[in-house]
């Protein structure tokens, strides 16, 4: 079997059209995830706050902080990751704060997204996107 340029180019495009399937499956489950979350409903910006670093240098204990005034619900995911959903925070009548951190494990440089269902009904949503030089999840 004679290897050609036009063989190796065909081989190379398709491992990187492999490669990419992953990353579009994870983001539609993320989507999916926030559209079983909010029930369909339309989806604000404003009334939450999500607080991550820019640049994380390892992906295995990356920082998050979420803080929603009036929130009944919080729900945080890492869209890039094989299993994007990473917690969901409920908050009772008595709590104190509608305000939650943690540590998140990110296989790669992706979005973080908090969706946040407030005590009105309504639906807010905020998005940051955290670059990582090291990866935590296999990568």
């Amino acid at each position: 079997m004679e290897f050609t340029r036009r063989g190796a180019l065909a081989v190379g495009a398709g491992v990187a059209a492999t490669l990419m399937l992953p990353v579009r499956g994870a983001m539609a489950a993320a989507d999916d995830m926030i559209a079983e979350f909010t029930g369909g409903a339309s989806v604000g910006d404003s009334g939450i706050t999500l607080t991550t670093p820019e640049i994380a240098e390892n992906g295995n204990t990356v920082p998050i902080e979420v803080d929603a005034p009036g929130a009944v619900s919080i729900l945080v995911l890492a869209s890039g990751n094989p299993t994007p959903d990473v917690a969901t925070f409920n908050f009772g009548p008595l709590a104190g704060a509608q305000r939650a951190s943690t540590r998140i494990r990110l296989a790669g440089t992706q979005d973080v997204v908090a969706v946040a269902k407030m005590a009105d009904g309504s639906i807010v949503q905020a998005r940051n996107t955290v670059k990582v030089t090291i990866g935590g999840c296999g990568g």
